[in-house]
């Protein structure tokens, strides 16, 4: 039955059901008032207590049924399984919500008639239909489904935070249209920044699970149970204790069942049609000398018949030439006399007199017109004050970097014997400016000051040496360390 029509025939149930006790109540009152001659007045009037009390109790128990039926008209269209779907059904489990999934829900099928329109008109998948209306967007829903629990109001910010990094599906691929290494480097970022968060913390807030764990604990399934092996994600192990701390919650087990993760990459399937096997021919048996000599002319016309069959084949089996990726827009700059590679070479494989080799090598390979140089300073360097934590800070921005890695070279100090360290650095991009797809992609470079070097300047080109050769003392102060990026 249809949950409307269920929450209707209800309704008149529990109406007949008020009526039947409002007329019981008023046969006792004229019980009541016929004998009341004979009976005292105090006896009269605890009689008709106990029937007022009586039906104050059995509306009552009405009015709960009612509050329990509208709880359990809440029904999800979705089909299963399904991380946005998880999200409601866990969020529900623990608010204590019942929630009802809508059975053989077929995508792009189910979520195409009118009926379903009517609640989303964009046809998104989950919408949960509820009395008070419908709800769609699946954080959204897993908001309404966990709104009656405290600990909501204990995640908003890290909710918000984390959703804008690690959700693949709202990462905006415009971002990564020039090469895959962007959308590799993007999701590295989202998961650095949430394994810096944990490295310290069970769970995003306090100390059980919020809706915040809910919903990231979602967003992380499809990636570990179908791309994210082992291999990689070993190099976030805060996010992946994170995460199968999470899964393994009897509460999420039981929605989502036993999680594995992915033990290799699946294939990108081709969009291009299958090419069609070649045809052997095959071999007909040869005719006898009699059939031969009386049939010479039709041998002709079949042999001239079996000509362009080869060249239909080929036709088909041209495929379509692959369509070129867009490239950087670093790599549409005018070529620079400057190679990159030849620089990084010099500079790692120079091991004894550096300012001489590598140093004067450097300036002879640079050409202002296709690169520039810029120097970063740390904008918040009163808060290193732990030179362990300083240091992972620097070496979690260099690997931030690595989407620029073919465009770039870079050094990194962590000066001071005592804290507060100071953190500065040395940059050559390719062009004239710090890369624009650099400054998206890269939370870290709003947390530094960025000068771009005045090659003509003596003063500044002395600075760049020292820092490209780790010159200590560097203005004044002991090297704690000296990164490269290259």
């Amino acid at each position: 039955m249809p949950p409307i029509r269920a929450l209707e025939s209800a309704a008149l149930r529990l109406i007949t059901e008020s009526e039947e006790a409002s007329s019981a109540a008023r046969i006792s009152g004229r019980g009541i008032k016929s004998s009341s001659s004979s009976l005292s007045a105090s006896v009269i009037q605890e009689r008709g207590s106990k029937q007022a009390m009586a039906l104050k109790e059995h509306l009552g128990y009405l009015a709960s049924r009612i509050t329990n039926l509208s709880k359990c008209l809440k029904v999800l269209h979705s089909g299963l399984p399904n991380k946005n779907a998880f999200k409601t059904l866990i969020a529900a489990e623990y608010s204590g919500v019942e929630v009802q999934v809508v059975k053989n829900f077929q995508m792009g099928v189910s979520n195409k008639t009118p009926e379903f329109l009517k609640m989303n008109p964009i046809g998104k998948v989950p919408v949960l239909e509820t009395p008070e209306g419908p709800v769609f967007e699946s954080n959204a829903i897993a908001r309404y489904a966990f709104q009656d629990n405290v600990k909501l109001s204990k995640v908003q910010s890290p909710l918000s935070f984390f959703l804008s990094t690690s959700n693949s599906s709202h990462i905006n691929a415009s971002r990564f249209m020039f090469t895959e290494e962007l959308a590799i480097s993007s999701l590295k970022r989202g998961l650095e920044a949430l394994s810096t968060h944990l490295a310290s913390k069970t769970y995003l807030v306090g100390h059980t699970v919020t809706l915040a764990d809910i919903i990231t604990g979602c967003n992380l399934y499809n990636g570990f149970t179908r791309i994210l092996t082992k291999s990689f994600t070993s190099e976030f192990p805060h996010v992946e204790r994170y995460f199968w701390t999470i899964v393994n919650q009897p509460t999420f087990r039981k929605i989502i069942g036993e999680v594995k993760q992915a033990e290799s990459i699946p294939a990108v399937p081709s969009s291009k049609p299958a090419a069609r096997p070649k045809e052997t021919k095959k071999e007909e048996p040869k005719p006898k000398v009699e059939e031969t000599a009386a049939k010479p002319k039709e041998a002709k016309k079949e042999a001239k018949k079996e000509e362009p069959k080869p060249k239909v084949e080929e036709t088909f089996e041209e495929e379509e030439a692959p369509k070129p990726k867009l490239k950087n827009p670093l790599d549409l700059l005018p070529p620079s006399k400057m190679i990159l590679d030849e620089w990084k070479r010099l500079y790692s494989n120079t091991k004894s007199n550096f300012h001489e080799v590598a140093i004067k090598g450097f300036w002879n390979m640079y050409d202002p017109e296709g690169y520039s140089l810029w120097f970063c300073d740390y904008k918040y360097n009163d808060e290193n004050t732990v030179s362990f934590v300083t240091l992972n800070k620097v070496s979690g921005f260099l690997q931030r970097m690595d989407l620029v890695r073919k465009y770039a070279f870079g050094k990194m100090l962590v000066i001071g014997s005592d804290p507060p360290y100071k953190v500065k650095g040395l940059w050559l991009f390719r062009g004239k400016e710090v890369p624009q797809f650099v400054i998206d992609e890269c939370y870290d470079i709003e947390l530094y000051e960025w000068t771009k070097v005045n090659t003509d300047d003596e003063v500044q080109r002395e600075r760049v040496n020292a820092m490209i050769e780790d010159l200590e003392p560097f203005e004044g102060e002991a090297l704690l360390d000296a990164k490269c990026f290259k």
